[in-house]
């Protein structure tokens, strides 16, 4: 429990700090730009909802694929590019496919990078906190 706990509050800790500058700061203006985002303010409590259940979903889910072997970060990294799959493919394509994006081409790629980046980052928390199987200590 208190892996989960931790690998919950690591990864809305790495994804804020990780996507509010990607999204609101650096990048800001080319989604808007490509019709990615179309509202003057974001409804920042919805993205901190789904950054939340995001992890709860990632931690609980960890330890039935984690078997103990292998590079622990390396093994949290491979499940979480796996699990940000789902993600990834709700947040790029399904967007791209719902909302007037131009160019499609540059939106996904920019997706794809942050996506990456992202999950790598969660992911190397995630095999970390979960590196000891038997262990409950962090």
């Amino acid at each position: 429990m208190k892996k989960a706990i931790f690998f919950l509050i690591s990864y809305f800790v790495i994804t804020m700090a990780w996507a509010y500058p990607w999204h609101l700061v650096w990048f800001h203006e080319q989604y808007i730009a490509w019709g990615a985002v179309t509202r003057v303010e974001p409804i920042i409590p919805l993205g901190v909802m789904a950054i939340l259940v995001q992890g709860l979903v990632i931690g609980y889910l960890y330890p039935f694929y984690y078997k103990g072997q292998g590079n622990p970060v390396l093994q949290g990294i491979k499940f979480n590019l796996i699990i940000g799959l789902m993600t990834y493919t709700a947040m790029g394509f399904a967007t791209a496919a719902k909302i007037q994006i131009e160019p499609i081409s540059q939106f996904l790629i920019y997706h794809t990078i942050f996506q990456l980046i992202q999950f790598t980052l969660t992911g190397a928390a995630l095999g970390w906190i979960y590196r000891c199987r038997h262990s409950d200590s962090i």
